[in-house]
């Protein structure tokens, strides 16, 4: 069999979608699956040499809807290469031209479907209300709205279903535009393949990279540094809570003497630091945050952001945390909730991302609102848990992720899905 994807951009900066494709493909290239990938990132990108499946990289893509003019033409000539096409998002382009390109292989040979591969639509949590509820996206909302009547619904109408990675994620996109009308909703599932075996080459790549941080105790944070993670309230629920606490410590009197509490430094007092790694510190809102910490000289003792973490350094900063928190406003899965759960780590997540049912079931982790009282809730209800129920925790994280979230399965459900 095979398959071609189709997607706006591949770069590993950008997460989330583009690393959901990289983990279905390598495990559907060991099922004997060929696999190519056809994307409007720049043919001179540096990651391109790193990559081991076929990326036809057409663009770069012009204007925020990612319009290249080689798209189109690209997939009228390779379409019929292909047994199916799964379309990786909506909202751009490449929506637009896999629908363009297939009316006009229909007209060319209408009694010929042999030549048009079957389509699927995996939106990657792309029609989630909160993108049209949000209050800090109300033309983007009507801009959606508009869009979706002229070109996505018919999209969405014309494919031969859509690949949704939860339950949550199937029921939501049910709520967000009218007319609604898929041919076939299918849950397919999504998930990570086996991590690497920690080794003290990892620890050590990792505090390379978190200078300062040594062998202290940490809670973590690994994903985008972007407004909807909820990374500005995280601060000030991890500020909140180290307050109440050095006030219950009798730590009353603080100096600016490198986090000088009474004669105690920070490293002496016994509350886990928070790290946040990811790419997006330059951005405004990634600005915003560190003069959040730098204005703040309690913190600055006690929170450390590195920038993106990968290889070594990702698999380190996991493996040597204590859980893993994300208190996102809306995540359609969660790539790294599921790489801390095949580490043994519990989460910390609010109840907007989309396996949180699961989580809740598999009792690997804590959920709570993704409000200031509810992230405050998700750091308390941690740090009084004894060492026996976080131990516990621990094997319910893994556990977890080898029963629901291993990719194995996945690409076999998706697989037969296909086929059918």
């Amino acid at each position: 069999m095979r398959l071609l994807h189709v997607i706006a951009q591949m770069d590993p900066r950008l997460g989330g979608v583009c690393e959901a494709v990289r983990i279905t493909v390598k495990k559907l290239n060991e099922l004997e699956v060929c696999n190519e990938i056809v994307s409007l990132d720049s043919p001179n990108a540096s990651f391109l040499a790193k990559e081991k499946v076929m990326i036809h990289a057409l663009g770069p893509g012009r204007t925020p809807w990612c319009y290249s003019g080689k798209l189109i033409p690209w997939l009228i000539k390779h379409a019929s290469r292909f047994d199916a096409i799964i379309l990786h998002g909506l909202w751009l382009f490449p929506s637009f031209a896999v629908r363009k390109a297939l009316q006009y292989l229909h007209r060319q040979d209408p009694s010929n479907k042999a030549k048009r591969p079957k389509i699927f639509i995996m939106p990657h949590g792309m029609l989630d209300p909160y993108f049209q509820r949000a209050q800090n996206r109300r033309l983007k909302a009507i801009r959606n709205w508009i869009y979706w009547k002229l070109i996505e619904g018919r999209v969405i109408k014309n494919a031969n279903g859509l690949l949704f990675t939860c339950e949550e994620e199937l029921f939501l996109a049910r709520t967000t535009f009218s007319p609604y009308r898929p041919q076939k909703e299918m849950n397919v599932g999504l998930g990570i393949a086996q991590p690497p075996s920690y080794s003290n080459r990892m620890r050590n790549s990792f505090l390379e990279s978190c200078p300062g941080l040594n062998n202290e105790t940490y809670i973590l944070f690994l994903g985008r540094i972007h407004p909807k993670k909820g990374i500005d309230i995280l601060f000030k629920a991890y500020d909140e809570l180290l307050r109440s606490t050095l006030q219950l410590i009798n730590y009353t009197t603080y100096t600016n003497n490198a986090g000088l509490f009474n004669g105690v430094y920070s490293h002496d007092i016994k509350f886990p630091k928070l790290v946040i790694a990811g790419p997006g510190w330059d951005t405004p809102y990634g600005v915003s945050i560190k003069k959040l910490v730098e204005g703040n000289s309690l913190l600055n003792g006690f929170i450390y952001f590195p920038d993106m973490l990968v290889d070594e350094e990702k698999w380190g900063a996991i493996y040597g945390c204590e859980a893993f928190i994300l208190p996102s406003h809306q995540e359609n899965f969660g790539i790294a909730v599921v790489e801390a759960l095949s580490c043994g780590k519990p989460v910390l997540i609010s109840n907007q991302i989309n396996i949180w049912k699961e989580i809740q079931e598999l009792r690997c982790g804590i959920i709570k609102p993704d409000t200031l009282d509810g992230v405050k809730e998700l750091f308390s209800s941690w740090l009084c848990l004894s060492h026996e129920e976080k131990k516990y925790m621990n094997e319910k994280a893994r556990l977890a992720y080898e029963h629901k979230f291993s990719i194995g399965s996945v690409a076999v459900n998706l697989l037969n899905i296909i086929k059918e």
